[in-house]
């Protein structure tokens, strides 16, 4: 259930529904705490294989830490944003699930105190169960929430207006969490973009593609695909449903 505070947040940015900030009524609610148990991590990588059409574990952990860390983050970096903190303890958060696995939105009983302190705690029991699960390094899975972090504040900073002053919260947050790279942007065509330092690993799932901003692409054709996506979508490329990551295991179409 959502509670008041949480539900302030969600009424101060607009486009929350699709944000993820809202939980779908009819979609079954799970504790966030389950994203640090390996059972029913395991259970979920098993499922994303079946609707990739397969793919190494490898993969499908980073595939499915890609999209679920940008769900977690959501609440709590939209309480920074809008001024009213919002926790980002996992006792304190609940996921809409559906099978597949999608995850839809997350939402916060309880208001925040100490979000770097929170961040910290939440991310290291979660990337440590995916990397044990995953056969992974921690180091990748810290790289693709520092994306995380950096997108959604693009995102939730250009939904209320505030871009720049949102932006420039992403590379202090993450110097205060520790454990992950430093966040960045790019200005391209007087559209701002993620600098990605993390690998989503899609190209490496049975039907692959490679993200517009992929770190893989030649710098030259990863600048002109920006400035192309900033013409053609003008200032709102970053809230439109191409530049933030899907649902997990949803079919994903290019992230800007």
């Amino acid at each position: 259930m959502t509670g008041e505070p949480h539900a302030r947040v969600a009424a101060r940015v607009p486009g929350a529904a699709a944000l993820g900030l809202l939980a779908p009524p009819s979609v079954p609610s799970v504790p966030a705490a389950l994203l640090a148990d390996p059972g029913w991590t395991a259970e979920r990588l098993t499922e994303l294989a079946a609707r990739h059409g397969g793919g190494d574990r490898r993969t499908l952990a980073t595939v499915w830490w890609y999209s679920a860390s940008t769900v977690l983050l959501t609440p709590s970096l939209a309480g920074l944003v809008t001024g009213r903190p919002l926790s980002a303890r996992l006792a304190d958060t609940a996921l809409s699930v559906l099978p597949g696995p999608r995850l839809l939105a997350a939402t916060a009983s309880a208001p925040g105190r100490d979000l770097a302190a929170e961040l910290r705690e939440a991310l290291a029991a979660v990337v440590a169960t995916i990397a044990a699960v995953g056969g992974l390094r921690p180091r990748p899975l810290q790289a693709v929430a520092a994306d995380a972090l950096a997108e959604r504040l693009l995102t939730l900073g250009r939904a209320v207006g505030d871009e720049h002053r949102a932006t420039a919260l992403a590379a202090p947050l993450a110097a205060a969490v520790g454990g992950m790279p430093v966040p960045g942007y790019v200005d391209v065509a007087g559209t701002r973009f993620v600098r990605r330092v993390s690998c989503c690993r899609l190209y490496r799932v049975p039907r692959p593609m490679l993200c517009t901003a992929c770190p893989r692409r030649p710098p030259a054709e990863r600048h002109a695909l920006l400035a192309a996506a900033a013409g053609a979508s003008g200032a709102s490329a970053a809230t439109s449903p191409a530049a933030a990551p899907p649902p997990a295991g949803a079919s994903r179409p290019p992230r800007r």
